[in-house]
């Protein structure tokens, strides 16, 4: 009796699964569709993140950062370095492959994606020498008319890829001994300067082929061991500024064939040294040049290897009288941007917390919003 009712049961559940496979089968297929971006504004937010835990598959997060929604995701690959194209109109990402993931064949190559769609369009192979390093915006650089991109290699021994974005593939590998990071000319297409260990800039000049034509090294400017400066260089036409671990302003000029320099002063007074006032964290500077506004992230009881540590304030300098003029909470800020222009915002990435915030930076610096949870390990911002 038990046996002839779960068999009654079995071929009641066999027709029901039946019926309903019918039933499914009858429904006409999902279409897949891509979601389009709003076009580009001002405030959009290119995250890099090179998300250490997992450094093989490296993000670079988009994000609207006026409404504060998350728009897409490029993957960026092993210690992916992207930037922005001259015109704004491609993304390009300078990354490493391995062919069984984390070992095997390397194949490094620069990827191009449409900065509208974030699809990828391309890429040119490079030689397997792309600096593997935190996200620095001086590791790629797109020269300012568009027509070459540099390339940061580091073996460790340094040098410098050179692109012909007309004919999209490498033409060149500069020997840059001892300097890092790049900082292209805006005035000369073909040039770009890199900060060398001994204190100085390298200039290099490069002809239409991309050969290299000059390449001279400037006067010291900064003190290495004494008082050496953050890598990470704020841009103003061919004017850069950086500023020292213990909080001085240094000013290059890098239009001509050897980079010039200002005399550096500091933005500390007496008081703040005592306190141990220091700059701290990645990208530690933001600069609104019509304002000549100069953002800094700052903590205190600084000391010798505290250069990374997060903002307890952000101040604000003016560069014309070459003082302080805000103080404002830090929010942990590790990076700082800010939009050009009318209407400018201040974007600080907290990096204790992993949120960004939103400052209005039009009159006085004033938090607006937070956006919380975003990235895992980013050092870097850029905007549209």
């Amino acid at each position: 009796m038990l046996r002839k009712a779960f068999a009654g049961r079995l071929l009641t559940a066999a027709l029901a699964l039946a019926a309903s496979g019918s039933a499914l089968a009858e429904l006409p297929p999902e279409p897949i569709t891509v979601g389009k971006l709003p076009p580009p504004s001002p405030y959009r937010i290119y995250l890099s993140d090179i998300a250490i835990g997992h450094i093989v598959d490296g993000r670079l997060h988009v994000i609207d950062g006026d409404k504060l929604r998350y728009e897409g995701v490029i993957a960026t690959g092993y210690a992916g370095q992207p930037i922005l194209s001259a015109d704004r109109r491609e993304i390009y990402v300078a990354t490493t492959y391995y062919s069984r993931l984390s070992h095997g064949t390397r194949t490094d190559v620069v990827d191009i994606h449409d900065a509208q769609t974030l699809t990828k369009t391309g890429e040119v192979e490079l030689p397997p020498r792309h600096a593997q390093s935190l996200n620095y915006k001086g590791t790629i650089r797109p020269s300012a008319d568009g027509r070459w991109l540099f390339v940061q290699y580091a073996t460790p021994a340094t040098s410098v890829g050179v692109i012909d974005l007309k004919t999209r593939k490498t033409v060149n590998e500069i020997a840059t001994p001892g300097c890092w990071s790049i900082l292209p000319a805006a005035s000369v297409g073909g040039r770009f300067s890199t900060v060398c260990g001994d204190g100085t800039l390298l200039t290099v000049s490069i002809d239409d082929k991309g050969q290299v034509t000059t390449q001279k090294r400037s006067a010291k400017f900064f003190d290495a061991d004494k008082d050496p400066i953050f890598i990470h260089a704020e841009q103003d036409k061919d004017t850069y500024r950086f500023v020292s671990f213990l909080g001085d302003v240094y000013t290059a000029k890098v239009g001509a064939e050897v980079a010039s320099f200002e005399a550096p002063w500091s933005i500390l007074t007496a008081a703040d040294r005592k306190q141990g006032w220091r700059p701290g964290g990645y990208q530690v500077i933001a600069q609104h040049n019509a304002s000549g506004r100069l953002y800094v992230t700052m903590h205190d009881k600084g000391m010798e290897g505290s250069h990374k540590t997060p903002a307890k304030e952000i101040w604000t300098i003016d560069l014309a009288a070459k003082k302080r003029i805000e103080r404002t909470a830090g929010q942990n800020a590790i990076s700082l941007v800010v939009s050009q222009g009318e209407g400018s915002k201040l974007f600080a990435y907290d990096g204790v917390k992993a949120a960004i915030a939103v400052f209005d930076a039009s009159r006085k610096l004033s938090l607006a919003k937070r956006m919380e949870g975003v990235g895992e390990t980013p050092t870097l911002m850029e905007l549209h």
